[in-house]
């Protein structure tokens, strides 16, 4: 039954949780955005997912032959690395957390989500097509 899913559909649900996780964790920033001493924290992983699906520097798949692309990538073992410990830029008085930063990564992280789930909708439309064709 594993065989069901294109590695495609695991990765996207790989990155759909991290992006849930660094929207919880911005949620959390704005939540705590008047709270003394409080340093906001944030969640890590394009660059380490890049590397886990065999991406070189320049963003472009290798290849191990002509014929297909790498298929190492695992994402059960994968996940993003929460930052707590940088040292923000402190204001006397005031907290740690930019509410202005926060809403521009909320945003961000929003539309990416949205996308991801509308690659991942379109999959499993392709899927249903396929097999209601089959069992005509």
């Amino acid at each position: 039954m594993s065989g069901l899913f294109d590695s495609s559909i695991a990765l996207t649900g790989k990155v759909l949780d991290l992006r849930l996780q660094r929207q919880n964790l911005v949620a959390s920033n704005l939540a705590n955005v008047n709270t003394p001493g409080y340093k906001g924290k944030t969640l890590e992983f394009e660059d380490s997912l890049q590397k886990a699906i065999g991406k070189d520097a320049r963003g472009k798949m290798t290849k191990t032959s002509k014929m297909h692309v790498p298929a190492n990538f695992d994402p059960t073992t994968f996940s993003g690395r929460t930052i707590a410990d940088f040292e923000p830029r402190v204001v006397h008085g005031e907290n740690a957390v930019d509410i202005d930063n926060e809403m521009v990564t909320m945003t961000k992280n929003s539309l990416a989500y949205n996308a991801l789930t509308q690659v991942i909708t379109k999959s499993f439309k392709g899927m249903e097509k396929v097999i209601q064709a089959g069992a005509r």
